[in-house]
């Protein structure tokens, strides 16, 4: 297996045709300018810039702040409904809730200054303020944002144990949907609802179980060398030692959109079509699309995607691949345990979810170890222990993901405080990840607590684990370790760094080093 795809047929009759930006390019989206980066690779939790947040005054988020992502985009679309309706009816519901915060326990929120999520500050440093608030109050209503921001580990984990928690949120994505865009919605928000992520047990364990085996270490293993490899020769043409470069740019972000689109057997012809039809639906799912014809231009680009990867399908079905999408027929579950409408509706998700996470992963990884040269030191000294121990401790420390959001699908009583079908809920894993009840000293980044110890939340917990856990760890430890190995004067320049404004993301805009 070579470092490049290695079918390269034109593409398929099925899908429409797009009008590919010239940004689009065989190995991966272009930098998105107005959506960015999954939660969790494979299971769509991604997150960007879209509206401003619920309860936000006007102005206050900057322009192009605010939620966004599948976890998100009820958030946004909430926004806009609230914008077309006025916002009497959304300001007596966050007064409802709000009554009934205290209801059940002692306010908790005197004596503390609330912040905005998406501001400048917080979005830069988000942690001494999460830590703050953590420490204050584990379960706090939030009447800026309109959400129970949950950020004590304990209380996160019982949320994602607990059934009356629901992923269910594809009907306040088609609340959002302009009237005049409505006729061109009812097929693709079909789709949306055969996303694992939208989806509660049973539903969502069935839908997991078609890719479980695919999806395990010793499946993922197979791809090894691959990645390996494909990591080399990028690093060989795009970070030649001694050379300045965006590190984000150069490796980050197209290393894990080639290796995604040879795992699900994307044909390098088909990959500017693929990738463009991505980016409108994530500009459907993130919250971006605001007017009425981007809306179409996203559904369309939606139907557009799952056409083509039903067509796809079929030619798997006809001459199998070393892919994703062979291997899952051969296993004989499509047409048994899942449909096959359900199947690449399920694919279409995984199309989405791209490789953002990963790439963040490794750039924040890289960025924890190059600031800190004790712990470089370490690691460069025990590589193949220490490697993959940095990029789980980042996971824990700085990880990809800030929060999941939920709704409440029943009555529940969290930490006291009574919480009522239908508030929303923002998990924020990266607090919890820094809870001192969990984690000793967890301000510090230590890449020999990655070897052992108490879990982290970075890849989820229980049913909503991430399924790509295993592929999104074999692609950044491999770029660490070719990285931290092969080029020894790897070093930060001195430029300030900025951080993509996003509710849910850990993302660093660019990462400027020497290699």
């Amino acid at each position: 297996m070579t470092a490049t795809t290695t079918e390269n047929t034109a593409a398929p009759t099925g899908p429409a045709t797009a009008t590919v930006p010239a940004t689009a390019t065989a190995t991966g989206p272009a930098p998105a300018t107005t959506a960015t980066a999954a939660a969790c690779p494979f299971t769509g939790a991604r997150a960007g810039t879209g509206a401003a947040a619920p309860g936000t005054p006007a102005g206050a988020a900057g322009a192009g702040a605010g939620p966004a992502g599948p976890e998100a985009a009820p958030v946004a679309g909430a926004v806009r409904a609230g914008e077309r309706d006025g916002d009497q009816a959304g300001d007596q519901a966050g007064d409802q809730a709000g009554e009934r915060a205290g209801r059940g326990a002692a306010d908790r929120s005197a004596g503390f200054t609330e912040r905005y999520l998406l501001s400048p500050a917080v979005n830069a440093d988000p942690y001494p303020y999460l830590d703050a608030l953590r420490d204050h109050d584990p379960v706090h209503w939030s009447a800026m944002h309109r959400a129970w921001l949950v950020t004590g580990h304990e209380q996160l984990t019982h949320c994602l144990r607990d059934p009356a928690v629901s992923a269910d949120r594809v009907r306040p994505l088609m609340d959002a949907v302009p009237e005049g865009a409505r006729d061109d919605a009812e097929r693709a928000f079909g789709i949306l609802s055969r996303w694992m992520v939208f989806n509660d047990p049973p539903r969502h364990r069935r839908l997991r179980q078609v890719f479980q085996d695919q999806f395990a270490a010793r499946a993922i293993n197979r791809y090894r060398g691959f990645v390996e490899r494909a990591t080399r020769a990028m690093a060989g043409r795009r970070a030649a030692p001694g050379r300045t470069g965006d590190l984000v740019a150069d490796i980050a972000r197209p290393l894990p959109a080639l290796v995604f689109a040879r795992w699900l057997g994307v044909p390098q012809a088909d990959a500017p079509s693929f990738w463009y039809w991505n980016a409108r639906v994530g500009d459907l799912v993130l919250g971006a699309a605001q007017e009425e014809r981007e809306y179409r231009t996203s559904l369309q680009s939606l139907v557009n995607l799952e056409d083509y990867l039903a067509e796809l399908v079929r030619r798997r079905r006809e001459e199998p691949k070393d892919d994703l999408i062979s291997a899952v027929l051969a296993g004989g579950r499509v047409g048994t345990s899942v449909s096959e409408e359900e199947f690449v509706g399920m694919l279409t998700q995984m199309a989405f979810a791209g490789g953002e996470t990963t790439s963040n992963l490794i750039a924040n990884t890289l960025l924890a170890l190059l600031s800190r040269p004790d712990q470089l030191a370490a690691v460069r000294e025990d590589p193949a222990r220490l490697v993959p121990a940095a990029v789980e401790e980042t996971m824990r420390f700085d990880g990809p993901s800030k929060m999941s959001i939920r709704i409440a699908a029943a009555d529940l009583e969290l930490d006291g405080r009574a919480v009522r079908a239908g508030d929303r809920l923002f998990l924020v894993t990266a607090a919890a990840n820094r809870d001192p009840d969990r984690f000793a000293d967890p301000g510090r980044f230590d890449v020999r607590r990655g070897t052992g110890g108490p879990l982290h939340l970075g890849f989820g917990f229980g049913a909503h684990f991430c399924v790509g856990a295993a592929l999104a760890r074999l692609v950044a430890v491999s770029a660490v370790d070719v990285l931290v190995r092969e080029r020894p004067g790897l070093s930060l320049v001195d430029e300030p760094l900025s951080w993509q404004p996003s509710l849910l993301n850990r993302a660093l805009t660019a990462l400027p080093v020497r290699y």
